[in-house]
């Protein structure tokens, strides 16, 4: 098959992919109040987060009570930061539907409907904040702003924002399928917020993926070495606001909590949120099999090198 007939096929196959993509939202579409809301509350007698993602674990000198707690305070902060998150994804879909207005139109409604849903999952979280702040003593901390956030990442390179987007989606599919799915202890209002996140990003990853090697494709040398300087640059400050966040989260539960706490103690507890959320929000995702293949489809050995330099702090804490 030469050259021509090859990039044609290709063609034919993305074209099938994005419409798949759209068949599966237009038939999966889904409201907060009619189909996951449903008047319920959250259940505060259980966990939010499982074990698996809130490394409580490790914490062997916390009560059952303290467990509980610790893990109702990460969650908050794991439904917070995914509304961070979102605020530039949901942008950035908007600003790729500019390559198919005069497109593929499949791509086109696809990339709004998904820039829709993320504004959606943004609205969700919010709602579960909402219940989580009237339930939750005062003096819990967002330490980062969705706007201010969004606008750092937007002025990155594309080829590192989509990159970073596919990573965060791809992570999301693991800890729904891995880690809060099977588990029956949790607050069951809380783990369908995710059941429902988990839903459209299953298929938002598959344009996430469409986007990222169309932009690749278009890169030069020059600019491909920017941009993973660019995804650099993104993890590194992602890791930054974890690190902010867990220790803010740490100070707020010590506060709650009904007992005293020796410093080491303390230390570890701070230690141990800032260890599961870089599990949560980095690790996990860079270790997603389907991530790893994709990046290294499309860098080179020695930009692989310097990604994985760059992680290895991140990693080994």
């Amino acid at each position: 098959m030469n050259a021509i007939a090859t990039e044609a096929v290709s063609q034919t196959n993305r074209a099938a992919r994005y419409a798949r993509a759209l068949n599966v939202s237009r038939r999966s579409d889904w409201q907060i109040d009619r189909d996951l809301l449903q008047k319920r509350s959250l259940d505060f007698s259980r966990k939010f987060l499982p074990d698996g993602l809130s490394l409580i674990d490790r914490l062997d000198f916390l009560t059952a009570e303290d467990a509980r707690l610790l893990s109702q305070v990460q969650g908050r902060t794991y439904a917070y930061l995914f509304g961070l998150v979102e605020r530039f994804i949901s942008a950035k879909m908007l600003d790729q539907t500019r390559s198919h207005i005069l497109g593929d139109q499949n791509a086109l409604e696809g990339l709004v409907r998904f820039s829709s849903e993320e504004l959606k999952h943004q609205e969700m979280f919010r709602r579960l904040e909402d219940m989580m702040a009237t339930n939750m003593p005062v003096g819990y901390t967002k330490v980062a702003d969705p706007n201010e956030v969004a606008a750092v990442v937007l002025g990155k390179s594309t080829w590192s924002v989509l990159a970073l987007t596919c990573h965060i989606e791809l992570f999301v599919q693991a800890h729904f399928e891995q880690s809060i799915e099977p588990r029956q202890e949790l607050c069951p209002l809380f783990k369908d917020v995710f059941r429902y996140h988990w839903r459209d990003e299953c298929r938002h990853v598959m344009l996430d993926e469409l986007e990222w090697t169309a932009e690749d494709a278009r890169l030069n040398a020059r600019q491909r070495d920017q941009a993973v300087d660019d995804l650099i640059a993104l993890v590194g400050a992602v890791d930054g606001i974890l690190v902010a966040q867990s220790k803010a989260d740490a100070a707020y539960f010590i506060k709650l909590a009904a007992r005293h706490f020796t410093t080491t103690e303390r230390e570890h507890i701070e230690s141990a949120l800032r260890a599961a959320y870089r599990w949560q929000y980095i690790v996990s995702g860079v270790q997603h099999v389907h991530f790893s293949r994709l990046l290294t489809s499309m860098t080179t050995p020695a930009q692989m090198a310097r990604i994985g330099a760059a992680l290895q702090p991140i990693m080994q804490a």
